[in-house]
């Protein structure tokens, strides 16, 4: 059973997330919270597999919260879900750990897939119009050369077809290697780059200009 907390200032958002949650198979919602220090203090008490965090919310933020459970908690998984124009918020949330995030009017079924990706340990590549909005902050981001990363360069190959939201898969037959291959250059990627998910992997290659 994935249990998941719900974190949302707007008692309607709250009330249907928890609705959603609660009938899909497999999912329960665990508690509400109205704001992010709330968020954080229900975490703490649940211990939620997923917390769906909004990003503007009063008392503390979404991101602010969003970095307190990631330190404290790593077992808890965040998944921040947001609208266009709140995305100057979304970059500073990857950064503080979350695996992933949606658009508030992202279809009922991806939203309940995506609990379960991150559930499963795993990290919530955007769709492309998101990825565009980490690209833009990224830009805007103090960005890091190259030369700075100690990757090899069929790492650097990889590293790039990430960024790009390409599956190990897609990466596998891109590079004319096995699946395996993939899997454990995204493994050294992941340790070398300090990075906790893909999602980080993506920012870390727009930051290197990749």
């Amino acid at each position: 059973m994935i249990r998941v907390l719900v974190a949302d200032d707007q008692a309607l958002v709250r009330g249907s997330f928890r609705l959603l949650v609660d009938r899909a198979r497999g999912m329960t919602a665990v508690a509400e919270a109205a704001n992010g220090q709330e968020a954080v203090r229900l975490a703490r008490r649940d211990r939620p597999d997923v917390v769906l965090m909004d990003v503007r919310m009063p008392v503390m933020d979404g991101i602010e919260a969003t970095g307190r459970i990631c330190s404290e908690l790593p077992a808890t998984r965040v998944l921040v879900v947001t609208t266009f124009d709140l995305d100057e918020y979304v970059f500073g949330a990857l950064r503080a750990g979350a695996s992933g995030f949606l658009l508030k009017d992202t279809p009922p079924v991806e939203l309940l897939r995506a609990v379960r990706v991150i559930a499963a340990g795993d990290a919530l590549l955007a769709p492309s119009a998101t990825r565009r909005l980490i690209q833009h902050h990224v830009h805007h981001a103090r960005r890091l050369p190259y030369r700075r990363l100690d990757i090899t360069g069929r790492e650097r190959d990889v590293l790039a077809l990430v960024a790009k939201g390409l599956s190990n898969a897609e990466i596998a037959e891109e590079l004319h290697v096995t699946v395996g291959t993939v899997k454990t250059h995204v493994s050294h990627l992941l340790t070398k780059l300090g990075a906790k998910t893909r999602v980080h992997l993506v920012i870390a290659a727009h930051e290197a200009g990749l």
